[in-house]
């Protein structure tokens, strides 16, 4: 395949007029057919050999072919395909994640329509992870996703989850964060919350060893009343799971690629209508 691979290799100008090897969208997916493989496996082999996919070529000044390499080669668990995590799979797909997770047992219907990035008025009332597994194949067809249209539990969460090298909470209660969090300790994974509300979100960074959703809401694992929860009494407006969404998705390629410094320990708030960002540290 690499002989391939070269073959169909061109050598392209970037916008720095650098000149780059590159694979263009179509010779991956007629090498795919020739071998068998999947589109993934000829981007990570392309990558290996030095040849940038073409997608990928506006990436390579910020991560190196070396670290787009690592995330081909990454799988990442999203539990929940709504208004964050339909925005999260979005943007880790174009980020060139090579193996995501959708876990999401809802279907699409018209109060939807407003922020969730993976709803439209033909897919209403089709369940969430078929919609993902289709559309991030139309976005990037060199990421595998697997689908899961289940409700994550305590029965059920560390199978779904095994594997994964970090899992994103993009739920909308409490008790169920608790339940990722179990998992995510028992299975040593990193996790990346976010939670929106209104203008406002919220995000952090647990590790395995850290005290995480304790810091936040204490130990009680009941929703008390979920009907004055803050996301049921403000609404969530489309701008605010996209922000939050890019946030956590930088804390997921900082732990893959091991750069910069992970929110541990602390909370970010953001307020997108006072145009604020405040840091709290539980340390």
């Amino acid at each position: 395949m690499d002989e391939k691979i070269l073959e169909s290799s061109i050598t392209f100008k970037d916008t720095a007029g650098r000149e780059v090897r590159v694979l263009e969208e179509t010779s991956a997916m007629e090498a795919a057919a020739d071998f068998g493989c999947s589109v993934r496996a000829v981007h990570e082999s392309a990558l290996g050999a030095g040849i940038c996919p073409h997608r990928y070529v506006r990436n390579r000044e910020t991560v190196s072919m070396e670290e787009q390499l690592r995330l081909v080669r990454s799988c990442v668990a999203v539990v929940g395909s709504g208004g964050l995590g339909g925005q999260v799979l979005l943007l880790l797909a174009r980020m060139g994640i090579g193996f995501l997770v959708a876990v999401d047992s809802d279907r699409f219907d018209e109060t939807n329509l407003n922020r969730q990035a993976l709803s439209s008025v033909p897919d209403l009332d089709r369940p969430k992870c078929e919609v993902a597994v289709r559309v991030l194949e139309e976005v990037n067809p060199g990421v595998e996703v697997r689908a899961h249209p289940v409700q994550m539990d305590d029965t059920n969460a560390q199978e779904i989850l095994a594997g994964s090298n970090v899992i994103v909470d993009a739920l909308d209660n409490v008790p169920d964060r608790f339940c990722i969090q179990a998992a995510a300790r028992s299975l040593k994974i990193p996790l990346v919350h976010g939670a929106v509300a209104g203008f406002e979100g919220q995000l952090m960074t647990i590790f395995p060893e850290d005290k995480g959703f304790s810091l936040l809401y204490g130990t009680a694992h009941e929703e008390r009343h979920p009907e004055k929860s803050p996301e049921a009494l403000l609404g969530v407006p489309a701008v605010t799971p996209s922000l939050v969404a890019s946030l956590q998705v930088m804390e997921v390629v900082k732990i893959l690629l091991n750069r910069g410094t992970p929110l541990r320990n602390l909370m970010v708030h953001v307020d997108l209508e006072a145009a604020e960002m405040n840091r709290f540290s539980f340390e």
